[in-house]
């Protein structure tokens, strides 16, 4: 792996179908995208889910707002999901391996990361983003048995 590369890897208590829903509809989206204290109305996405479409998002917080605008380049339902960010040129491969019983894993591959975005906190930030995936779907799980 190069020093422009990051990974991460979460493993989450829901079926693959549902992850992918989670990571692909503008509905589920604005529940979790960004960080923790950011925001995502459901307004500010755009899902052109295919390869060449557009996908872009628009955070807001306290501090300001950011928005990436970004072009599909691979889309395998429900098992790989990639872009790449037209202001740094960061690739974004999300992969997602069912597990069975329930779980799936997600692989999270960037390429191309600019250095901003390779800090200690940024990368903290970025985590916060899937705990509030994790707690969305739990949240989505939940209503299901209910």
């Amino acid at each position: 792996m190069n020093a422009d590369e990051l990974v991460y890897r979460r493993v989450f208590r829901a079926p693959r179908e549902l992850v992918w829903r989670c990571l692909t509809e503008p509905a589920e989206l604005a529940r979790f995208w960004g960080p923790s204290g950011m925001a995502t109305p459901i307004d500010g996405i755009v899902v052109e889910l295919h390869p060449g479409g557009r996908f872009e998002t628009l955070m807001l917080g306290e501090y300001g707002s950011h928005r990436m605008v970004a072009t599909f380049t691979e889309i395998v339902p429900p098992e790989r999901l990639a872009w790449v960010e037209s202001a740094t040129g960061m690739h974004t491969t999300s992969t997602l391996e069912d597990l069975g019983d329930g779980r799936t894993a997600v692989v999270i591959h960037q390429r191309n990361v600019p250095e901003t975005m390779r800090t200690p906190e940024s990368r903290a930030g970025f985590l916060t983003s899937l705990d509030k995936l994790e707690e969305h779907l739990a949240h989505l799980i939940q209503g299901e048995r209910s």
